[in-house]
Parts: structure tokens; C-alpha cells; sequence
């Protein structure tokens, strides 16, 4: 066990592993606090699902589509530290389809974008804090007053009076597995069963192929969200100098669990099949990319905010402890943050 003391009254140096939204939401509020904060990115760089793809002409959004604003901390909070032009709302025709095949709109709304792709919150965000990007945490020792973090080469990567994992919840249970806290991985088995996978295949179509909608979340065996990327204000494809438009195609997660080890190419062609199925659309393809989200999104089950283990100093913080949405990822942040961090004492 940690020395209560130092525990309590010296807490300087934090670690956070992921650097999602949840990640750098945490890592910008701590480092308001006084604390010294450093964030440990597996990726090239910042954003997980907050993702994007450079295509011919642009880029497209891959992973969270756009987000809404129920908190009124978080449209303040990306515009003071992403920038108030990271941002912009989307007034897409967005809806679901029916059991009868219909289509409704979706309730009104704002719903909010990236600018000009949804990387740009993360990328701003990024600016304000320690990102050590292409490093994998694998496992956490702890000592009699702090923890020790190493990467998968063994390599240790520094020490720190607390942890916060910000990663899907599978990638945090066997963190906190090989790090030999059972216990707490255990917690997290229930979360792990309900995040879903999802294929995701962005395709450009030589015109739009259905110009009636910008989103619609379907009710279709292998597709469950499709959506008009070149509608999204800011977006260097909806220049009129770029030919063509691209849409993204979400697959169901049942549709997904069938194919997770199809060959990308595969998948891709299946998708734009179902695609030309749903909307009737006979438009040539000119361009198509693939990605698979193991951990895409979370569904049902307990929403806690966060998980705070204090006797331990490890906090967990998602997305999926907050509700599945993109604020949820900004709430959680917040929540842990206020359940576990208290101002370094100055010397």
C-alpha cells in the first residue's frame, strides 16, 4: 500500500494511458490543478475513435460520425482549448429507418463535427499536454510509493503517483491483469462483453448516390450507419473542386462479428453492395478504404462515470462509462478528475 501521506498530500506526477478525448480531457484539467501529466499514445498520435483517413482530395471521418452538447461545460471547454473553428455544427439531414422501412428524422438537435475532419479536437487538444505517442503500456509495478510504467519492450518509462487508463475496456483489463490486479481487472469483465466491433468502409462515388440524406442509422441485416462525409461543414471534399462524393458505412456489430476476419477487400465490396440494396443507387465507385474497430462503441449495462480505485491510485475513465457518446468521453474525464485528484501541496 502506498504511504497514505505522500499519497494524499503529494500527488505531483500522473500518468495517463490513451489519448482520447477522455485522455486529454483529464490530462488538461490535471495540469490546471498543478499536476505533472504525461499521456502514453499506442498510435502514430492523439484522437481513438475520433478518427480519420486521408483520402484523394480530403479525409474522412472513420470512427465517431459527430457528437452533441447535453453538458454545458464541454462546448466551452473544446472551445478553449481546441479553438472555437475546431468545430462547427452539422445541419446534415440525419434520421433512422423504421421497422416498416420508413425513414424518420432524428430529434432536433445541434450535433457538431470536427473541422475540417474530427481529428482536429484531438489534434488541438494535443497541443496543451505531454503526448508520448507510438508507446504501448503493458504493465504497471507498483512500489512502496509510486508506480512504474513499461512499455512492451520492458523498457521503464518513468514513475508516477497515479495511473489513469483511458484505453477500450478489454485493453485496460489486461493492463491492470498483467500489472497483477485481478481484482480490479475482474471489474471490468461486464464492460468488455458490451463494447461492440464495427467495420467501417469509407467509399467515393463518382456523384452523390443519395442526395435526399446526409446520416441515417438503418435497419439493415449488415449496415447500421451510413453517412454523406462530404456534407460535414469544412470538409476539403465538398470543395467544388474535388469531384465526387464520399460516404461512410458503419456495419452492425452482428453483421461485424461474422466478418472480423474477413479480408478488408472483401468486406469492402459486401458493404457497397448493401449500400446500393438500401438506397437503390447505381453511381460508379472510384475509391474505397476500410477500417475494423475492435472496440467500436458501448451498448446497455452499468454507466458509473468513472472508476476510481483509490487504495491502488488507479482511475478509469471512457466513453463507455458515460454513455457510449463522444461527451460521454469529456464527461467520465471530468468525473474521475473530481473524484481523484486533489491540488499538489507546494513546496
Amino acid at each position: 500500500m502506498f504511504n497514505e501521506t505522500f499519497h494524499k498530500n503529494h500527488i505531483r506526477r500522473i500518468a495517463i494511458v490513451g489519448s482520447g478525448l477522455a485522455g486529454l480531457t483529464a490530462a488538461i484539467k490535471l495540469q490546471r490543478q498543478g499536476h505533472k501529466v504525461t499521456i502514453f499514445e499506442k498510435s502514430r498520435g492523439p484522437g481513438g475513435r475520433l478518427s480519420a483517413k486521408r483520402v484523394d482530395g480530403g479525409s474522412v471521418d472513420m470512427g465517431a460520425q459527430y457528437f452533441t452538447s447535453r453538458n454545458p461545460d464541454f462546448l466551452p471547454f473544446l472551445a478553449e482549448f481546441a479553438g472555437k473553428d475546431s468545430f462547427a455544427t452539422w445541419n446534415g439531414q440525419l434520421g433512422f429507418q423504421s421497422k416498416d422501412g420508413s425513414w424518420q428524422a432524428f430529434p432536433e438537435e445541434p450535433r457538431y463535427v470536427g473541422t475540417p475532419r474530427m481529428t482536429a479536437l484531438s489534434r488541438a487538444l494535443s497541443v496543451h499536454v505531454n503526448v508520448i505517442a507510438e508507446t504501448r503500456i503493458e504493465r504497471m509495478l507498483r512500489t512502496e510509493k509510486c508506480w512504474i510504467l513499461y512499455d512492451i519492450t520492458g523498457e521503464p518509462m518513468g514513475q508516477f503517483d497515479q495511473v489513469i487508463i483511458t484505453t477500450p475496456p478489454a485493453q485496460a483489463r489486461d493492463l491492470l491483469a498483467q500489472s497483477e490486479l485481478p481484482q480490479l481487472a475482474a471489474q471490468l469483465d461486464d464492460a468488455v462483453s458490451r463494447v461492440l466491433p464495427c467495420w467501417a468502409v469509407a467509399v467515393q462515388f463518382s456523384e452523390n448516390p443519395w442526395p435526399r440524406h446526409s446520416g441515417m442509422r438503418c435497419d439493415h441485416p449488415a449496415l447500421f450507419w451510413v453517412a454523406n462525409n462530404s456534407s460535414k461543414p469544412g470538409r476539403d471534399s465538398n470543395s467544388p473542386d474535388q469531384k465526387g462524393t464520399w460516404w461512410v458505412l458503419h456495419a452492425t456489430p452482428e453483421w461485424t462479428n461474422q466478418n472480423v476476419d474477413t479480408p478488408a477487400d472483401r468486406v469492402t465490396a459486401e458493404l457497397i453492395a448493401a449500400f446500393r440494396e438500401l438506397t437503390g443507387t447505381a453511381v460508379d465507385v472510384t475509391d474505397a478504404i476500410a477500417h475494423r474497430w475492435l472496440y467500436a462503441r458501448s451498448e446497455g449495462g452499468a454507466q458509473p462515470g468513472h472508476l476510481w480505485f483509490e487504495e491502488q491510485a488507479i482511475g478509469v475513465a471512457g466513453d463507455w462509462l458515460g454513455g457510449g457518446r463522444v461527451e460521454g468521453a469529456f464527461d467520465s474525464a471530468c468525473s474521475l478528475v473530481s473524484a481523484s485528484a486533489e491540488p499538489p501541496v507546494s513546496r
